[in-house]
């Protein structure tokens, strides 16, 4: 199927809830797709951060065709080795003491909250269930989770929303110390606020939510759905900070590319869910998990994640080469910047004709490459942005 079919199909049949770019991509290896067309593209996207081994990775490929020939899905109803194998790894690798599985980033931020809630509820009653978010986060795109988003731009239409959240600034700790009141159960943020731009957190802003978590013995809990599993350089973004969260929810990479996420806890919390308290039909189905055992067993190494943090410095010392690039931020393979007098927005659009799959944020342009994405494909990538925005500051300055 050519372009052309692929897209007055698309047009006929799928909702049109997206904006998509004019590339439709039948194969890949490693951080190189490939379109319908033959047209290959340096991936510096990763499928919005989920292709943490890129594409048609062997060990990932070998897992999952492995585990699809034995049993794809049997339901949370009987006990799975290939779960309690990949419940074991992630605990252990990260430090936590239970885990919840479910399918989307939306669906663990749900899990988060209500984790929280129950917990205060169990031990306070009612009346202590808000949940202090931070201005210009995103948390998902169900409607508890659209709550929970400090983002005006994403709450329309949608109306009424959830009760039960508050919002300050991020890095405003006066805001964050007047706004943990006794009503509160959770503090919930993002280590690198993602879709807001590429900002991450400030040390004492995090800290200081730590001790008032503490203090307040409501849960600290981090949305790592685009931070974790290696994309910052650590297994999770939270470690920059050298505090430990109660919950942490997680997604996008956890499985390489099929639908898994998590909700982690430590011991404060690890008994609150009971039977009946919370369920998902394809939550840690076997073959998700043996997908996340592969991508973990290799993404929590030592010398993995620090040739990711390696890579990050690459990426940044020839961006600051090239120019009207500035404001160049994030943590590891999270990567945002600015470019003087180029909308990102049209960038993005330009590399995509000439090869180079690039996200945005904002006004910012996006990098969340594959973790595995090597030198020369990154040297290709960034040979194809600098010529997109030469030619878009060329246009411009006439």
């Amino acid at each position: 199927m050519d372009f052309t079919q692929t897209k007055a199909d698309y047009d006929q049949y799928v909702m049109h809830s997206y904006g998509r770019f004019d590339v439709a991509l039948a194969s890949g290896k490693g951080a190189t797709a490939t379109g319908v067309d033959g047209k290959t593209y340096i991936d510096f996207g990763s499928g919005i951060g989920v292709n943490a081994l890129g594409y048609a990775d062997e060990g990932w490929v070998k897992a999952v065709s492995e585990q699809a020939a034995k049993l794809a899905h049997i339901s949370n109803l009987y006990y799975s080795p290939v779960q309690a194998q990949c419940a074991k790894l992630l605990c252990e690798s990260s430090g936590f003491s239970r885990v919840f599985f479910c399918n989307s980033g939306a669906e663990s931020n749900e899990g988060l909250i209500k984790l929280a809630r129950k917990y205060s509820f169990d031990k306070y009653g009612k009346g202590r269930h808000t949940v202090v978010c931070l201005k210009n986060s995103f948390h998902g795109r169900t409607v508890m989770t659209l709550s929970a988003t400090g983002q005006d731009v994403f709450h329309n239409y949608f109306f009424p929303f959830n009760e039960g959240f508050r919002f300050v600034e991020a890095n405003d700790t006066a805001a964050l110390e007047a706004a943990v009141t006794d009503d509160v159960c959770a503090i919930l943020m993002e280590a690198v606020q993602g879709e807001g731009g590429v900002y991450p957190l400030e040390k004492a802003f995090v800290e200081k939510a730590a001790q008032l978590a503490k203090q307040k013995d409501v849960l600290l809990c981090f949305d790592e759905v685009q931070c974790g599993i290696g994309r910052t350089g650590h297994l999770f973004g939270f470690e920059y900070f050298g505090v430990k969260p109660d919950v942490v929810s997680c997604a996008k990479a956890l499985a390489g590319g099929l639908p898994m996420a998590a909700v982690l806890s430590g011991e404060k919390c690890k008994d609150t869910f009971t039977p009946g308290t919370h369920a998902t039909t394809f939550g840690g189905t076997p073959i998700c998990c043996a997908a996340a055992i592969e991508v973990l067993t290799r993404v929590s190494k030592p010398e993995f994640l620090q040739s990711v943090r390696e890579k990050a410095d690459y990426i940044r010392s020839e961006l600051e080469k090239l120019p009207g690039v500035h404001s160049i931020r994030g943590l590891g393979l999270m990567i945002g910047f600015e470019v003087t007098g180029v909308d990102s927005k049209q960038a993005a659009v330009l590399a995509g004709e000439q090869g180079l799959l690039i996200l945005t944020a904002k006004t910012a342009l996006r990098m969340l490459p594959p973790l595995v994405i090597t030198k020369e494909e990154i040297d290709k990538g960034l040979a194809i942005l600098a010529g997109v925005l030469n030619h878009l500051r060329a246009s411009t300055a006439q």
